[in-house]
């Protein structure tokens, strides 16, 4: 993932935590997040590099499977970018309905296209039919759907 010097240093201690390629696993989640990580996060967020960034706040606390936090971030950003985030929790807390509102809302953000095989509607219907199996195709795309969107916060 291609981040700013600065961003990449700042959350390099959350990726050291929890690498990339094992966190954002569960396409629905059920559990609260890490105590542990959750302090992790909240001291990242201290950083010059993302102090005035909501955006990545919303993409951190997801990345940790702290929904309610990044809800009430990516509620008060009013673009593309803060629906887009916002798409991806409610998916990620299973209220696939709302989640198809938000991506709604979205429009043709620039992220989207970058992802690669990437319908963000199509996706949030396969992930509530086939969520419980953890298909890891699924899982995968979750992955690069938040490097990208994260990378491009970041830019």
């Amino acid at each position: 993932m291609d981040l700013p010097e600065a961003v990449a240093r700042a959350v390099a201690p959350l990726f050291e935590s929890l690498p990339q390629d094992e966190a954002l696993f569960k396409l629905v989640v059920t559990d609260p997040a890490s105590s542990a990580l959750v302090g992790v996060v909240e001291t990242i967020l201290r950083d010059d590099a993302l102090r005035d960034r909501p955006a990545l706040h919303s993409g951190l606390w997801l990345y940790i499977d702290e929904l309610d936090r990044s809800h009430t971030v990516s509620q008060g950003i009013e673009d593309a970018t803060g629906s887009f985030w916002h798409g991806i929790m409610h998916r990620r807390e299973g209220d696939f309905s709302n989640s198809h509102y938000w991506f709604n809302k979205v429009g043709e953000h620039p992220a989207i296209a970058q992802v690669g095989g990437y319908d963000p509607h199509r996706m949030i219907d396969e992930v509530e039919t086939l969520h419980t199996d953890k298909p890891q195709h699924l899982i995968d795309l979750q992955r690069r759907e938040w490097q990208t969107l994260f990378a491009w916060s970041a830019a």
